[in-house]
């Protein structure tokens, strides 16, 4: 992990409320020295609840899991979920069948990935929130096209079987967003800005 410590308190601590090894490399990118938790959250919708306030809550309760064991730290929670126009979401598929699913009912489709960011003060329990909202546009997928990606990727673990930021970027036609790291997780943008308001400065 590249660490500098010049720019983090002494006094605080970063926590990252994730076992996601893909949201630890995004976080890494900062500069900052950090240790991360897997917090203990069910992560299923509650009834009602449309995509971004599933992501909102997620990433608080994430955060929040976690405020007992690391006291006075600053606490990162992040959540994602992929949805469909229709309005279905796509959770992580888990297995190679469920994934050549949510891949041949992206094809032609605009996925939307809504990520929603916490950082929480265990120390004064202020928080600070945010949806950041992306969109990818999925061309037209050959049955074979997707096996061959399935099995080069394996991207079994990620929402909408699909991984921007290595070969699934060849599935695409376009991309419309504000923020890259966003889409793969961790919307970096917006947690440099929330971490300059509780006076960590990147760089």
């Amino acid at each position: 992990m590249t660490r500098n410590a010049t720019n983090l308190p002494a006094t605080r601590t970063l926590v990252l409320a994730s076992s996601s090894p893909f949201r630890r490399e995004l976080l890494q990118r900062l500069r900052l020295p950090f240790s991360w938790a897997a917090p203990a959250v069910n992560e299923d919708p509650l009834a009602g609840e449309n995509p971004v306030e599933l992501v909102q809550r997620l990433a608080r309760s994430k955060a929040m899991n976690l405020a007992g064991r690391f006291p006075g730290a600053l606490i990162i929670g992040s959540d994602q979920v992929a949805v469909l126009p229709d309005g279905n979401i796509l959770n992580k598929p888990g297995g190679h069948a469920e994934a050549r699913l949510q891949l041949q009912s992206c094809s032609g489709h605009m996925l939307s990935f809504q990520t929603g960011l916490c950082l929480l003060d265990a120390d004064s329990a202020q928080m600070q929130t945010d949806v950041v909202k992306c969109e990818v546009f999925f061309r037209q997928l050959l049955d074979a096209e997707i096996e061959r990606y399935l099995l080069a990727e394996r991207p079994y673990d990620c929402a909408g079987a699909f991984k921007s930021e290595r070969l699934g970027v060849a599935l695409l036609s376009g991309m419309r967003l504000s923020d890259p790291s966003a889409l793969v997780g961790l919307p970096l943008i917006a947690l440099a800005g929330m971490l300059r308001r509780v006076g960590v400065f990147v760089p």
